[in-house]
């Protein structure tokens, strides 16, 4: 019942927020099931006013927004992420964290939910409309993708994607490794795969692509959903299959794609790869941000 009064008080422009724990907290509704969906906005400690670029943060497995706001010596990741300079957006999904409703296992449920969060980052105060970012780690990917797929207004000027896998084969064990927390859901139930494959999404996807990639995944055997995905991000100008106008696997030249037979150079298990998100985000701000932003 609060959520929905918060909802309703954002819209009639009457409140801009309640204030927990540094961050602000809202409720937005996802259009496709009604719930009403936490939302927590973390500015910049020094944050004095005026508009900001943002990063959208789409949690891991079936992670909520906790994990990013979880204290660390250092502050959170959601605060380190605010403090280079970003208004961070982060949410609890349907079914998850303190939002009611069914968990979708970021079908087109969460999809949609996300999308609604998207396009509330964008529209508040102290944010940049033209620099939002979207940021996904592991099987975040999914939902993130899917949104910008059957999202095409959606206001994202680039997608940074964390070890993200790729289809059945990595998250419904449906391969040799079997692998994946989505075990259990038939292999050739393609109305549930249909919702749930990134790298079927990715091909439609057409904002600058960053993907962020240890030679040792934090849970794959190999690296084949990396090279997957990048190749169905990167236009068929460069030898992709896909429609994104820029995309690049770590620090490595952009605009190409690799194979199994010739892979590209990575570090063995990198997990500061996740902490240089921020890193990752400014340089593409650099890059993408509209001229005078």
């Amino acid at each position: 019942m609060v959520m929905r009064v918060v909802t309703a008080c954002l819209a009639a422009g009457l409140i801009t927020g309640l204030v927990v724990a540094g961050a602000d907290r809202y409720g937005v509704q996802n259009p496709a099931s009604g719930v009403d969906l936490l939302v927590q906005v973390i500015r910049p400690v020094a944050y004095t006013g005026g508009r900001f670029p943002a990063l959208v943060l789409v949690p891991g497995g079936r992670g909520d927004s906790s994990g990013f706001l979880r204290p660390t010596p250092g502050g959170s990741e959601a605060q380190q992420l605010a403090d280079r300079g970003f208004v961070v957006v982060v949410f609890d999904p349907d079914g998850r964290g303190e939002s009611e409703g069914m968990e979708d296992d970021n079908g087109t449920v969460h999809q949609d939910g996300l999308a609604a969060v998207i396009r509330f980052a964008v529209a508040l105060p102290e944010v940049d409309a033209a620099r939002v970012g979207l940021v996904s780690y592991s099987y975040g990917v999914t939902m993130a993708t899917g949104a910008l797929a059957r999202h095409p207004d959606l206001t994202v000027l680039f997608f940074i994607d964390w070890e993200g896998p790729a289809n059945r084969n990595d998250t419904g064990g449906c391969d040799a490794d079997k692998l994946g927390h989505l075990q259990g859901h038939p292999c050739t139930d393609e109305a549930f795969w249909s919702e749930r494959e990134a790298s079927t999404f990715m091909l439609s996807i057409d904002v600058p692509y960053q993907r962020l990639q240890s030679r040792i995944d934090h849970v794959q055997p190999d690296i084949d959903h990396a090279l997957l995905l990048v190749a169905n991000a990167t236009s068929a100008e460069f030898g992709g299959h896909g429609r994104s106008p820029w995309s690049r696997l770590n620090d490595l030249p952009p605009n190409r794609v690799y194979t199994a037979a010739n892979p590209p150079p990575l570090p063995a298990k990198d997990l500061n790869l996740q902490i240089a998100v921020g890193d990752y985000a400014v340089a593409l701000l650099t890059l993408f941000a509209p001229s005078g932003a």
